[in-house]
């Protein structure tokens, strides 16, 4: 078991270097769009504590998401600051819906996400949110989306395969296939 205080270490930094990159970042490639993320269903409203990363100002920060290479599982769905993005097989697609909560979320931190979100290689159309205690956790084909506290750096796909039932996820929604 991981100490409590270096989960809540890792979660502090990742917070930090979130909100300091969504600061300093800018949209300069032209090829990029920006996609108005509608809200989807209704989740569940059982509490989820300390279940998201703090959104910055979300009404006014711009979110990226971006298909990139990563070792070991090919072509995945990153965050803003080159992250890799998770799905969970016990979430559902179709009407969207997070059963991640409690204990889980200390490990897989929902991606909350502002109103509007920038993409690069990912089809806007299958972006979405589905909402979260309120706030609104960015899905992908559906599939409530989520960060693994266990990768430490961009370009990182420590998660994929956990419990046999996390997966790095693809452009297209789909799990992320191991490469070897």
């Amino acid at each position: 078991m991981i100490p409590r205080r270096i989960v809540l270490s890792l979660v502090a930094g990742l917070a930090s270097t979130l909100l300091l990159g969504a600061c300093g970042s800018s949209n300069s490639a032209g090829s990029d769009s920006t996609a108005a993320v509608a809200p989807a269903a209704s989740a569940p409203t059982t509490p989820a504590a300390a279940a998201s990363t703090p959104a910055a100002d979300a009404t006014t920060t711009a979110y990226t998401v971006t298909a990139r290479a990563v070792d070991g599982v090919g072509t995945v769905v990153t965050d803003s600051n080159g992250m890799t993005l998770y799905r969970y097989d016990k979430d559902e697609p179709s009407p969207s819906k997070w059963t991640c909560k409690g204990a889980c979320v200390k490990t897989w931190i929902p991606v909350i996400v502002p109103e509007s979100v920038q993409t690069s290689g990912v089809a806007k159309s299958l972006l979405g949110t589905v909402h979260r205690d309120g706030q609104p956790q960015l899905t992908l084909a559906g599939w409530p989306l989520y960060r693994y506290v266990g990768d430490t750096a961009a370009g990182q796909a420590n998660g994929q395969g956990k419990d046999g039932a996390w997966h790095a996820v693809a452009p297209t929604g789909e799990k992320a296939a191991a490469t070897g």
